[in-house]
C-alpha cells in the first residue's frame, strides 16, 4: 500500500492540536489520526499522547496471523490504553485538566482493513469515483441528524457541531467503534479530523482527491480546500491507497 499524511494549523488557530502517525511493518500498514481538545496545552498533549500510545501498543502486540476479529479486539484494547494514558495525565497535570482527544485509526493488511474511531474524526472509503463514510460520529449533531431534526448539510454549520459525546481522556473508560472491510485495488482510505469535515462537503472532498494521482498532491488539495472555506480549525488528513 501507498500512504501519506499532512497536517496544517488552519487559518484561525494559534496552535495545531491535531496529531497523526503512520507505521509500516512487514505485514501491516497502521495509521492513526487524533484531534485534541482542552485548553492551550491540553489538546496538543492529548492528541500526541493518544496517537503515540495507540501506535506503540499496536506495534508491540501485533502478530502476523491475527484474524479480523482479533485485530478489532486489539485495536479496541489499544484505544483503551490510549484513553488511560490521556486520562491519567489529565489527573496528574493541572494544566491538562479536562483534556481529551478524538481518534480514528486503520489497520490494513492483505487487502483488508480494520477501522476504529471515537469522537468525530472520520474515515472515508473512496472507490471507483465515489466516496462513502465508514465511521459514525459520536457527536450531538450526528444524533440530531439520525433523529431527522437536521440535515447532514445543516450539521456542518450547526452551533453545536463541536460538541462530541465520546472522546479519549475525560472518563476512566472509553469505548470505540470498529469496522471491518475488504479493499479493492485502487481503493483509498481517508482518515481526517473535523477541521476538514466542517469546511467541505463529501463531494468537494471527493473532487479534491480525484483531481490528481499523487498522494501528497491529493493531501495538499484537501488542505487547500479547507483553507478556501476559511479553515477555522486545524486540518489533518491521511490517505492510504490499496495499490
Amino acid at each position: 500500500m501507498k500512504f501519506s499524511g499532512l497536517t496544517d494549523i488552519g487559518l484561525r488557530r494559534q496552535e495545531n492540536q491535531d496529531s497523526f502517525s503512520i507505521e509500516e511493518t512487514s505485514q501491516y500498514l497502521l495509521a492513526v489520526v487524533c484531534d485534541g481538545m482542552g485548553g492551550q496545552r491540553g489538546g496538543k498533549i492529548a492528541s500526541q499522547l493518544a496517537a503515540n500510545t495507540y501506535m506503540e501498543q499496536l506495534k508491540t502486540l501485533l502478530n502476523n496471523d491475527m484474524t479480523e476479529r482479533q485485530l478489532r479486539e486489539l485495536s479496541s484494547f489499544c484505544v483503551a490504553q490510549a484513553n488511560t494514558a490521556v486520562h491519567q495525565r489529565a489527573l496528574e497535570d493541572p494544566d491538562c485538566h479536562g483534556m481529551g482527544t478524538t481518534l480514528v485509526s486503520a489497520i490494513c493488511h492483505d487487502g483488508n482493513a480494520v477501522i476504529s474511531n471515537i469522537g468525530d474524526s472520520r474515515a472515508y472509503l473512496i472507490r471507483d469515483g465515489e466516496i462513502s463514510r465508514i465511521t459514525h460520529d459520536h457527536s450531538v449533531v450526528e444524533h440530531l441528524v439520525e433523529k431527522g431534526d437536521i440535515t447532514a448539510e445543516e450539521a456542518r454549520t450547526h452551533p453545536n457541531r463541536n460538541l462530541i459525546t465520546r472522546a479519549l481522556g475525560p472518563e476512566p473508560d472509553a469505548a470505540c467503534d470498529s469496522y471491518e472491510m475488504v479493499l479493492k485495488e485502487g481503493d483509498l482510505l481517508l482518515l481526517c479530523t473535523d477541521g476538514l469535515i466542517v469546511t467541505a462537503t463529501d463531494e468537494e472532498i471527493l473532487h479534491a482527491v480525484c483531481s490528481t494521482i499523487d498522494l501528497q498532491d491529493r493531501l495538499s488539495a484537501l488542505i487547500a480546500l479547507a483553507k478556501q472555506h476559511g479553515a477555522p480549525d486545524n486540518v489533518t488528513a491521511v490517505l492510504l491507497e490499496n495499490s
